[in-house]
Formats: C-alpha cells, structure tokens, sequence
C-alpha cells in the first residue's frame, strides 16, 4: 500500500517532466516559422540555462544564419556569463515539406527539426561532458517562436533517461549595427 501511495503522488511530477516545452507567445496565430527566413543574417540573443541540480548559467549568443546551396548554415558563437565561450556550427537540410533534418559538432546522431505552424521544433541528443572526465548523454527538445515584438524567443528542456533535468531560455533579435 506504501509503494501505491508513493507511486500514486509521484505520477503528476512524472507526468510533468515528460512533457514538451510551452510554446511562448507568438506573433500572429496564422504565421508559419520558417528556419531559413527567420534565422537568416546575423542576430543576437541572450539566454539562461538552469538545470535541477542549481545550475543557472546566463550567456550570450551571436548568431550568423546564411543559406549554402541545400544546406542552411547557423553559426553559433556563445559567451558565458563566467567568461567561458564556445562555438557551434548546426547544418540543417530541407528534408520534406517543413521537416529537417540537422547535424552539429556535439549532436549525436541527427537532430530532427520541422515546422509546426508557427512555431519550429527541433529534437536532439547531445553527450554533456561531466566533471569526472565522463559525458552524460541528455535530449534536447527546442521550441522556436516568433514574439509579437518581432523576437524569437527559443524554450527548450533537456531530459535524462525522460526525466527534465534542465531547461533553456533564450530571446533572439536583430543584432546591431555593422
């Protein structure tokens, strides 16, 4: 009777944690998101990842998005908040209608992107290095959507055998000037 209690009140938090990001407030109910137009030239955005364990880790991210033949190209330049910054480089290929399908340095296998109204989504798995030496495989789900602002605002949660471990927050806009 003990386990069927535990079990019973555990179940919404499961049932929580398998769920997919909330898809943010969009511009127009009736706008499509399209990869390649809406990531296009250079922009800017400034995120947040937090994670289960405490971790809340701010940074910055310049974005360079520019079609090469088939493939669209998105740059991926990252400054953190403790100075620490990496590069990124995902190539996504059209593969039916609005469905992608992507590669990036640290993506295993394929990621899986396609358009879903107005918002894009895209599915990875990614092996996060650990403090031991080690890596820990997680899965990426990403929401894309464009704000009524103009801003592309990018929802993601991160799980660990399905359980959500982590979450990002980033806002994406026009970058300055030359």
């Amino acid at each position: 009777m003990r386990r069927l209690l535990l079990a019973a009140a555990c179940l919404p938090w499961i049932a929580a944690c398998a769920t997919r990001p909330p898809v943010p407030d969009v511009a127009a109910p009736d706008a499509t998101f399209v990869l390649e137009e809406d990531l296009a030239g250079r922009t800017v955005g400034r995120g947040r990842f937090t994670s289960i364990t405490g971790t809340d880790r701010g940074f910055t991210a310049y974005l360079d998005g520019r079609q090469d033949g088939e493939t669209f190209v998105l740059k991926e330049d990252f400054v953190y908040d403790d100075g620490e910054t990496d590069t990124k480089t995902w190539r996504f290929r059209k593969v039916a209608g609005g469905e992608y399908e992507g590669v990036r340095e640290d993506v295993v296998g394929t990621a899986r992107g396609f358009a879903d109204g107005d918002v894009f989504r895209l599915e990875y798995l990614v092996d996060v290095p650990t403090g031991a030496g080690g890596s820990r495989r997680v899965r990426f789900r990403d929401v894309l959507a464009e704000r009524s602002d103009g801003a592309i605002v990018n929802t993601a949660t991160v799980a660990w055998y399905g359980l959500r471990v982590g979450r990002v927050e980033l806002v994406i806009t026009p970058a300055p000037g030359p």
